[in-house]
Protein backbone atom coordinates (compact mmCIF):
# COMPACT_ATOMS: atom_id res chain seq x y z
CA UNK A 1 0.00 0.00 0.00
CA UNK A 2 0.63 4.02 -0.26
CA UNK A 3 0.19 6.65 1.45
CA UNK A 4 -2.58 7.63 -0.97
CA UNK A 5 -4.46 4.07 -0.56
CA UNK A 6 -4.55 5.09 3.76
CA UNK A 7 -5.89 8.73 2.51
CA UNK A 8 -8.70 7.52 0.18
CA UNK A 9 -9.99 5.45 2.77
CA UNK A 10 -9.73 8.24 5.05
CA UNK A 11 -11.36 10.47 2.88
CA UNK A 12 -14.33 7.78 2.46
CA UNK A 13 -14.72 7.17 5.81
CA UNK A 14 -14.93 10.73 7.18
CA UNK A 15 -15.04 12.75 3.69
CA UNK A 16 -13.23 16.07 4.24
CA UNK A 17 -16.41 17.85 2.91
CA UNK A 18 -18.16 17.55 6.57
CA UNK A 19 -15.51 19.49 7.97
CA UNK A 20 -16.06 22.74 9.19
CA UNK A 21 -14.36 25.80 7.23
CA UNK A 22 -12.20 26.58 9.77
CA UNK A 23 -10.40 23.62 10.43
CA UNK A 24 -7.43 21.88 8.81
CA UNK A 25 -8.28 17.85 7.88
CA UNK A 26 -6.72 15.75 5.74
CA UNK A 27 -3.26 14.69 5.13
CA UNK A 28 -1.22 17.46 6.93
CA UNK A 29 2.37 15.81 6.09
CA UNK A 30 4.55 12.68 4.11
CA UNK A 31 4.33 11.68 0.49
CA UNK A 32 0.98 10.54 -0.73
CA UNK A 33 3.24 8.47 -3.27
CA UNK A 34 5.45 6.83 -0.93
CA UNK A 35 5.29 3.50 0.43
CA UNK A 36 3.12 2.53 3.75
CA UNK A 37 5.52 0.48 5.67
CA UNK A 38 4.51 -0.49 9.41
CA UNK A 39 1.05 -0.02 11.25
CA UNK A 40 -0.40 3.06 11.67
CA UNK A 41 -1.17 4.37 14.62
CA UNK A 42 -4.31 6.48 15.88
CA UNK A 43 -3.96 8.90 18.65
CA UNK A 44 -6.62 11.93 19.97
CA UNK A 45 -2.97 14.36 20.24
CA UNK A 46 -0.19 14.05 18.44
CA UNK A 47 2.16 14.38 21.58
CA UNK A 48 6.45 13.41 21.55
CA UNK A 49 5.23 10.58 23.55
CA UNK A 50 2.69 9.32 20.94
CA UNK A 51 5.41 9.94 18.42
CA UNK A 52 8.42 8.14 20.04
CA UNK A 53 5.77 5.03 20.15
CA UNK A 54 5.29 5.15 17.13
CA UNK A 55 9.00 5.39 16.03
CA UNK A 56 9.57 2.41 17.74
CA UNK A 57 6.77 0.38 16.15
CA UNK A 58 8.38 1.81 12.33
CA UNK A 59 4.70 2.79 11.80
CA UNK A 60 3.79 4.35 8.50
CA UNK A 61 1.69 6.90 9.16
CA UNK A 62 -0.23 8.68 12.35
CA UNK A 63 -3.62 9.47 11.90
CA UNK A 64 -4.39 12.33 14.95
CA UNK A 65 -7.83 13.22 15.54
CA UNK A 66 -6.58 17.01 16.36
CA UNK A 67 -4.42 18.57 13.85
CA UNK A 68 -0.92 18.60 14.71
CA UNK A 69 -0.52 21.78 12.33
CA UNK A 70 -3.33 23.83 13.03
CA UNK A 71 -1.66 27.77 13.26
CA UNK A 72 0.47 28.58 10.78
CA UNK A 73 4.32 27.37 11.59
CA UNK A 74 6.64 30.07 10.09
CA UNK A 75 9.28 27.41 10.69
CA UNK A 76 9.76 23.41 11.00
CA UNK A 77 12.47 22.73 13.55
CA UNK A 78 13.80 21.18 16.59
CA UNK A 79 12.95 24.35 19.11
CA UNK A 80 9.61 23.67 20.06
CA UNK A 81 7.45 20.58 20.75
CA UNK A 82 4.93 21.67 18.19
CA UNK A 83 7.52 21.71 15.81
CA UNK A 84 9.83 19.33 17.10
CA UNK A 85 6.86 16.13 16.47
CA UNK A 86 6.45 17.35 12.76
CA UNK A 87 10.00 17.20 12.12
CA UNK A 88 10.59 13.99 13.42
CA UNK A 89 8.01 12.28 11.99
CA UNK A 90 9.12 13.74 8.77
CA UNK A 91 12.31 12.34 9.60
CA UNK A 92 11.24 9.06 10.79
CA UNK A 93 9.28 8.73 6.87
CA UNK A 94 5.86 8.85 8.63
CA UNK A 95 2.91 10.43 6.95
CA UNK A 96 0.58 12.58 9.40
CA UNK A 97 -3.05 12.65 8.89
CA UNK A 98 -6.13 14.15 10.76
CA UNK A 99 -9.73 13.76 10.15
CA UNK A 100 -11.32 16.17 13.21
CA UNK A 101 -14.62 17.52 12.68
CA UNK A 102 -15.35 15.38 9.37
CA UNK A 103 -14.84 12.57 11.97
CA UNK A 104 -17.49 14.51 13.65
CA UNK A 105 -20.16 15.19 11.82
CA UNK A 106 -20.50 11.83 9.30
CA UNK A 107 -23.04 9.21 10.47
CA UNK A 108 -21.46 7.02 12.50
CA UNK A 109 -19.12 8.79 13.49
CA UNK A 110 -17.41 10.34 16.89
CA UNK A 111 -20.83 12.77 17.69
CA UNK A 112 -22.93 9.15 17.35
CA UNK A 113 -20.53 7.50 19.53
CA UNK A 114 -21.41 9.55 22.04
CA UNK A 115 -25.18 9.38 21.86
CA UNK A 116 -24.94 5.71 21.54
CA UNK A 117 -23.45 5.78 25.53
CA UNK A 118 -25.89 8.69 26.36
CA UNK A 119 -28.90 6.68 25.03
CA UNK A 120 -27.71 3.57 26.62
CA UNK A 121 -27.85 1.77 23.58
CA UNK A 122 -25.91 -0.89 22.47
CA UNK A 123 -22.29 -0.33 19.79
CA UNK A 124 -24.06 1.29 16.82
CA UNK A 125 -26.75 1.62 18.24
CA UNK A 126 -28.58 4.96 19.21
CA UNK A 127 -32.23 4.82 21.18
CA UNK A 128 -33.75 7.59 20.19
CA UNK A 129 -34.49 9.81 17.74
CA UNK A 130 -31.25 11.68 16.93
CA UNK A 131 -30.10 14.45 14.24
CA UNK A 132 -27.69 16.84 13.21
CA UNK A 133 -27.94 20.29 15.42
CA UNK A 134 -26.67 21.83 12.42
CA UNK A 135 -27.69 19.72 9.26
CA UNK A 136 -24.34 19.49 6.54
CA UNK A 137 -25.52 20.92 3.16
CA UNK A 138 -24.36 18.09 0.58
CA UNK A 139 -24.16 20.20 -2.69
CA UNK A 140 -23.17 17.83 -5.91
CA UNK A 141 -20.54 20.43 -8.26
CA UNK A 142 -22.66 19.72 -11.08
CA UNK A 143 -25.76 21.64 -9.62
CA UNK A 144 -24.12 24.58 -8.00
CA UNK A 145 -25.95 27.09 -9.49
CA UNK A 146 -29.44 27.31 -12.06
CA UNK A 147 -29.00 29.24 -14.97
CA UNK A 148 -32.29 30.30 -16.76
CA UNK A 149 -32.90 32.07 -19.83
CA UNK A 150 -36.50 32.65 -22.32
CA UNK A 151 -36.93 32.37 -25.50
CA UNK A 152 -39.10 31.30 -28.24
CA UNK A 153 -40.72 27.23 -28.20
CA UNK A 154 -39.15 27.05 -31.31
CA UNK A 155 -35.80 27.40 -30.34
CA UNK A 156 -35.69 25.40 -26.78
CA UNK A 157 -34.60 22.36 -28.46
CA UNK A 158 -31.70 24.06 -29.88
CA UNK A 159 -30.64 25.57 -26.62
CA UNK A 160 -30.98 22.79 -24.18
CA UNK A 161 -28.70 20.36 -26.40
CA UNK A 162 -26.30 23.29 -26.83
CA UNK A 163 -26.33 23.99 -22.95
CA UNK A 164 -26.00 20.03 -22.33
CA UNK A 165 -22.71 19.80 -24.61
CA UNK A 166 -21.32 22.83 -22.63
CA UNK A 167 -21.58 20.58 -19.42
CA UNK A 168 -25.22 21.99 -17.88
CA UNK A 169 -27.90 19.96 -16.99
CA UNK A 170 -26.20 17.31 -14.88
CA UNK A 171 -28.10 15.50 -11.83
CA UNK A 172 -26.17 12.88 -11.08
CA UNK A 173 -26.29 9.91 -13.60
CA UNK A 174 -28.91 11.93 -15.78
CA UNK A 175 -27.80 14.44 -18.25
CA UNK A 176 -30.02 16.75 -20.62
CA UNK A 177 -31.78 17.60 -17.75
CA UNK A 178 -34.07 20.76 -17.89
CA UNK A 179 -37.17 22.95 -16.85
CA UNK A 180 -39.25 24.48 -19.46
CA UNK A 181 -42.35 26.37 -18.78
CA UNK A 182 -44.36 28.71 -21.24
CA UNK A 183 -45.01 32.32 -20.13
CA UNK A 184 -45.61 36.15 -22.15
CA UNK A 185 -42.21 37.95 -22.11
CA UNK A 186 -42.71 42.11 -22.86
CA UNK A 187 -39.84 43.68 -24.26
CA UNK A 188 -39.64 47.37 -25.75
CA UNK A 189 -36.18 47.85 -28.19
CA UNK A 190 -34.35 51.03 -28.87
CA UNK A 191 -32.96 53.29 -30.98
CA UNK A 192 -30.55 51.03 -33.38
CA UNK A 193 -31.77 47.92 -32.25
CA UNK A 194 -33.17 44.31 -34.13
CA UNK A 195 -35.67 42.67 -32.29
CA UNK A 196 -36.39 39.15 -33.61
CA UNK A 197 -40.18 40.14 -33.57
CA UNK A 198 -42.26 43.31 -33.41
CA UNK A 199 -40.54 46.19 -34.37
CA UNK A 200 -37.69 48.85 -32.48
CA UNK A 201 -39.69 51.64 -30.34
CA UNK A 202 -42.89 50.01 -29.81
CA UNK A 203 -43.94 47.44 -26.82
CA UNK A 204 -44.05 44.15 -27.87
CA UNK A 205 -45.42 41.04 -25.96
CA UNK A 206 -44.47 37.30 -27.34
CA UNK A 207 -44.96 33.81 -25.87
CA UNK A 208 -41.80 32.56 -24.76
CA UNK A 209 -40.57 29.78 -22.64
CA UNK A 210 -38.58 30.01 -19.60
CA UNK A 211 -35.78 27.10 -19.66
CA UNK A 212 -33.66 26.34 -16.69
CA UNK A 213 -30.73 24.11 -16.09
CA UNK A 214 -28.69 23.35 -13.22
CA UNK A 215 -24.49 24.41 -13.87
CA UNK A 216 -21.63 23.91 -12.11
CA UNK A 217 -19.10 27.33 -11.07
CA UNK A 218 -16.60 25.56 -12.72
CA UNK A 219 -18.81 25.10 -16.40
CA UNK A 220 -20.69 28.55 -15.93
CA UNK A 221 -18.52 31.06 -18.40
CA UNK A 222 -18.49 28.34 -20.91
CA UNK A 223 -22.30 27.59 -20.93
CA UNK A 224 -23.01 31.37 -21.30
CA UNK A 225 -21.06 31.89 -23.91
CA UNK A 226 -22.82 28.34 -25.46
CA UNK A 227 -26.62 30.46 -24.66
CA UNK A 228 -25.54 33.22 -26.29
CA UNK A 229 -24.25 31.89 -29.33
CA UNK A 230 -27.53 29.51 -30.00
CA UNK A 231 -30.49 32.02 -28.33
CA UNK A 232 -32.19 33.29 -31.14
CA UNK A 233 -32.33 36.88 -29.37
CA UNK A 234 -30.08 39.58 -29.55
CA UNK A 235 -29.86 40.54 -26.25
CA UNK A 236 -31.41 37.71 -24.46
CA UNK A 237 -32.26 37.64 -20.90
CA UNK A 238 -30.03 34.90 -18.81
CA UNK A 239 -30.41 34.59 -14.67
CA UNK A 240 -27.56 32.70 -12.58
CA UNK A 241 -29.11 31.71 -9.22
CA UNK A 242 -26.85 29.83 -6.53
CA UNK A 243 -28.19 26.81 -5.21
CA UNK A 244 -27.85 25.76 -1.62
CA UNK A 245 -27.10 22.25 -0.56
CA UNK A 246 -29.36 20.04 0.49
CA UNK A 247 -28.96 19.61 4.42
CA UNK A 248 -28.53 15.85 5.41
CA UNK A 249 -30.73 15.17 8.58
CA UNK A 250 -27.97 12.61 9.98
CA UNK A 251 -24.86 14.14 9.30
CA UNK A 252 -23.12 17.79 10.19
CA UNK A 253 -21.93 19.68 13.29
CA UNK A 254 -23.62 18.07 17.13
CA UNK A 255 -26.97 16.02 17.51
CA UNK A 256 -30.17 17.07 19.04
CA UNK A 257 -30.93 12.78 20.52
CA UNK A 258 -34.58 12.62 21.68
CA UNK A 259 -33.91 9.55 24.58
CA UNK A 260 -36.49 6.80 24.47
CA UNK A 261 -36.05 6.82 28.28
CA UNK A 262 -35.68 10.03 30.03
CA UNK A 263 -33.23 10.58 32.87
CA UNK A 264 -32.60 13.17 35.02
CA UNK A 265 -29.53 14.93 34.82
CA UNK A 266 -27.54 13.11 37.40
CA UNK A 267 -28.33 9.81 35.52
CA UNK A 268 -27.25 10.98 32.46
CA UNK A 269 -23.92 12.63 34.11
CA UNK A 270 -23.58 8.50 35.68
CA UNK A 271 -24.43 7.38 32.26
CA UNK A 272 -21.88 9.52 30.39
CA UNK A 273 -19.00 8.68 33.30
CA UNK A 274 -19.66 4.98 32.72
CA UNK A 275 -19.38 5.24 29.06
CA UNK A 276 -16.12 7.47 28.55
CA UNK A 277 -14.42 5.69 31.54
CA UNK A 278 -13.84 8.62 33.29
CA UNK A 279 -13.29 9.23 37.35
CA UNK A 280 -15.55 11.86 37.21
CA UNK A 281 -17.74 13.64 34.74
CA UNK A 282 -18.65 17.86 36.11
CA UNK A 283 -22.46 18.66 35.72
CA UNK A 284 -24.69 22.04 36.55
CA UNK A 285 -28.89 21.47 36.68
CA UNK A 286 -30.49 24.04 35.69
CA UNK A 287 -33.60 25.17 38.19
CA UNK A 288 -36.26 23.91 35.44
CA UNK A 289 -34.70 20.34 35.25
CA UNK A 290 -34.23 20.04 38.98
CA UNK A 291 -35.27 16.44 39.97
CA UNK A 292 -37.22 15.46 36.63
CA UNK A 293 -36.67 12.88 33.46
CA UNK A 294 -35.44 14.97 30.55
CA UNK A 295 -35.21 13.30 27.27
CA UNK A 296 -34.35 16.43 24.66
CA UNK A 297 -30.06 16.39 24.79
CA UNK A 298 -27.77 18.58 22.44
CA UNK A 299 -24.28 16.73 22.16
CA UNK A 300 -21.18 17.93 20.82
CA UNK A 301 -17.89 15.88 21.32
CA UNK A 302 -14.60 17.75 22.71
CA UNK A 303 -15.63 21.85 22.90
CA UNK A 304 -18.93 22.17 22.33
CA UNK A 305 -19.68 25.53 24.05
CA UNK A 306 -20.45 27.28 20.73
CA UNK A 307 -23.12 24.93 19.81
CA UNK A 308 -25.03 25.54 23.01
CA UNK A 309 -27.23 28.32 21.53
CA UNK A 310 -28.31 26.09 18.70
CA UNK A 311 -28.51 23.59 20.99
CA UNK A 312 -31.61 25.41 23.24
CA UNK A 313 -32.86 26.57 20.36
CA UNK A 314 -33.50 23.43 18.94
CA UNK A 315 -35.60 22.71 22.49
CA UNK A 316 -32.80 20.65 24.08
CA UNK A 317 -32.80 20.59 27.80
CA UNK A 318 -29.75 18.88 28.35
CA UNK A 319 -26.28 19.96 26.89
CA UNK A 320 -23.73 17.70 26.58
CA UNK A 321 -20.74 18.26 25.59
CA UNK A 322 -16.40 17.98 26.31
CA UNK A 323 -15.26 21.70 28.17
CA UNK A 324 -17.42 24.96 27.80
CA UNK A 325 -16.13 28.35 29.09
CA UNK A 326 -17.86 29.72 31.70
CA UNK A 327 -19.87 32.68 30.58
CA UNK A 328 -21.31 29.48 27.83
CA UNK A 329 -22.01 27.29 31.03
CA UNK A 330 -23.79 30.38 32.76
CA UNK A 331 -25.57 31.26 29.35
CA UNK A 332 -26.99 27.73 29.27
CA UNK A 333 -28.35 27.34 33.03
CA UNK A 334 -29.99 30.98 32.81
CA UNK A 335 -32.27 29.39 29.44
CA UNK A 336 -33.03 27.04 31.19
CA UNK A 337 -30.87 24.10 29.76
CA UNK A 338 -28.68 21.93 32.03
CA UNK A 339 -24.94 21.17 31.20
CA UNK A 340 -23.03 18.05 31.77
CA UNK A 341 -18.95 18.40 31.06
CA UNK A 342 -17.58 15.20 30.55
CA UNK A 343 -13.87 16.70 29.50
CA UNK A 344 -12.20 17.58 25.92
CA UNK A 345 -10.77 14.73 24.70
CA UNK A 346 -12.54 12.10 27.33
CA UNK A 347 -15.65 12.66 25.00
CA UNK A 348 -13.55 12.00 21.88
CA UNK A 349 -10.52 9.34 22.75
CA UNK A 350 -13.17 6.01 22.95
CA UNK A 351 -13.89 6.72 19.39
CA UNK A 352 -10.20 5.06 18.11
CA UNK A 353 -10.76 2.08 18.59
CA UNK A 354 -14.16 2.05 16.60
CA UNK A 355 -11.46 3.31 13.73
CA UNK A 356 -9.04 1.21 14.53
CA UNK A 357 -12.15 -1.46 13.63
CA UNK A 358 -12.93 0.34 10.41
CA UNK A 359 -9.35 0.82 8.83
CA UNK A 360 -8.51 -3.35 9.97
CA UNK A 361 -11.36 -4.06 8.03
CA UNK A 362 -9.68 -2.31 4.77
CA UNK A 363 -6.93 -3.75 5.20
CA UNK A 364 -4.25 -1.75 7.20
CA UNK A 365 -2.30 -2.91 10.08
CA UNK A 366 -4.08 -0.42 12.80
CA UNK A 367 -3.86 0.33 16.37
CA UNK A 368 -4.50 2.84 18.59
CA UNK A 369 -1.76 4.91 20.62
CA UNK A 370 -0.77 3.41 24.80
CA UNK A 371 0.72 6.79 25.04
CA UNK A 372 -1.89 8.86 24.41
CA UNK A 373 -3.99 10.29 27.40
CA UNK A 374 -5.25 13.25 28.66
CA UNK A 375 -3.17 16.10 29.17
CA UNK A 376 -5.07 16.61 32.81
CA UNK A 377 -4.07 14.40 35.13
CA UNK A 378 -7.30 14.15 37.88
CA UNK A 379 -6.19 13.54 41.75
Amino acid sequence: MRIRDLVKVMQDLAPAEYAEPWDKVGLLAGDAEAELHGPVVLTIDLTEAVLAEAIGLKAGAIVAYHPPIFEPLARVTSATPRQRVILRAIQAGMAIYSPHTALDAIPGGVTDWLCEGLSGGEPGRILGDCRALLPHAKSATTQELKIVTFLPADAVERVRHALATAGAGIIGAYTVCSFAVPGSGTFLGGEGTSPRVGEAGRLEQVAEVRLEMVCSKAALALAIETLRSFHPYEEPAIDVYELVGAPMRGAGAGRRLVLDRPATVRDLAERLKAYIKRPFVRFAVAVAGEGRPLSRLGVVPGSGGELSKSAYQNGCEVFVTGEMKHHEIMGALNAGMSVILGGHTSTERGYLPRLRERLSARGFAAQVSAADKDILTTI
